[in-house]
Formats: C-alpha cells, sequence, structure tokens
C-alpha cells in the first residue's frame, strides 16, 4: 500500500489542492491520499476563517467521488496540529511494507526544519514537494524526498476568502464546496438558502 499524508487548513479547499492530490496519484502509483484537515495548526497561529467541522465537510464534499482519496479527522482532538502526530498515527495503521508519503508545498518544506520533532517526521517519510518548474530548494541531509513540479496553479484560499467576502462567485473552487460555504455564509460571504 502506498499512501501520502495531504495536510493543510483547507480554508477553503480548491481545485489546486485537488489537482495537486490526482498528479501525486498518478506520478507516484498512490493507493491513496489522504486529506487532513488541520485542527490547530502551529505555523499560522492557530488562526482559521472556518470553523473545523466546516472545514472537514468542504473537503470531503470536493473529495467525493474520487476514489483514492479519503478525509481523516485525525486532527480532531489535538491541541496542536503538528506533523509528527498524524504520521504516527497513520503508521500504526500501515503494514511493515507500505510506504507512506507527505505532499507538502515548496514555501512549507523549506521551513522543515523549524517543525516539531522534524527529524523524525522525516524518517517515517518521503516528501513529495509541490513546486513550479525551476523553483530551487534543498532538503536537509538524510531527508527522503521527490519533486512534484506543477503547472502553475494561480489559485489561493486567501483570494478566494476576499472574494467570498466581496459577494462573488470565485472560480477555482469545486460547486458543491461553494454551495456550502454560501449556505453557511462562511468568510463572509452572504447567506443563499437552497
Amino acid at each position: 500500500m502506498k499512501q501520502a499524508i495531504f495536510g493543510g487548513t483547507f480554508d477553503p479547499i480548491h481545485n489546486a489542492h485537488l489537482a495537486i492530490a490526482r498528479a501525486a496519484v498518478d506520478r507516484f502509483a498512490l493507493d491513496r491520499v489522504l486529506f487532513v484537515p488541520a485542527a490547530h495548526p502551529p505555523h499560522k497561529a492557530g488562526v482559521t476563517h472556518a470553523a473545523y467541522d466546516d472545514r472537514v465537510r468542504m473537503v470531503e464534499l470536493a473529495c467525493a467521488g474520487e476514489s483514492r482519496f479519503e478525509v481523516s479527522r485525525l486532527e480532531q482532538d489535538t491541541r496542536r496540529s503538528y506533523s509528527i502526530g498524524t504520521v504516527e498515527k497513520v503508521r500504526a495503521r500501515m503494514g511493515p511494507g507500505d510506504d507512506l508519503f507527505f505532499l507538502i508545498g515548496a514555501d512549507a518544506f523549506a521551513e522543515i526544519r523549524t517543525w516539531y520533532r522534524w527529524r523524525d517526521v522525516a524518517r517515517g517519510v518521503t516528501f513529495l514537494v509541490i513546486s513550479r518548474p525551476g523553483h530551487h530548494y534543498s532538503a536537509p541531509e538524510g531527508v527522503r524526498m521527490e519533486r512534484l513540479d506543477t503547472l502553475e496553479l494561480r489559485i489561493s484560499s486567501s483570494a478566494i476568502r476576499v472574494e467570498l467576502a466581496a459577494g462573488k462567485r470565485p472560480g477555482g473552487v469545486p460547486e458543491p464546496v461553494l454551495e456550502y460555504i454560501f449556505a453557511r455564509g462562511l468568510y463572509g460571504a452572504p447567506r443563499v438558502l437552497a
């Protein structure tokens, strides 16, 4: 079994997240991508714009129909969403010959040495580093990594939130996720009843 952890705030999830996961499945023959929304992200001062349950539900809606995508609440009851805790929980459910990967953006990978117990994280996974072609970065000694060069995916959760707050329907968001956002009035979007 080959699976990858794909963590993040997913605040909200968008098409670039899904494109990255599909590219990883195809390029590395993954059996599963485990989407793990962060309950309390340590590198974002614990600030999210939508509640944890809403972010999980949006990821579930976005991943519906994708047979190799699974959404996990592994970080639901954590005080801080440290990657080592997630890696250890996933590893505990894997077989001895299974491979575990960790999808990560090049910007976050560049800060890996600042992570809590980063060497233990690195021992437990092979990083799949999402970057643009021509983007340069280096891996710390002993860290296993593969590059996942992506096309220009000019979508960001922060830009989506700005458009939603202005009452717009931003592109790049799966339709079921947009419907959920408007039904709940998330991100300052005007509430639209179905």
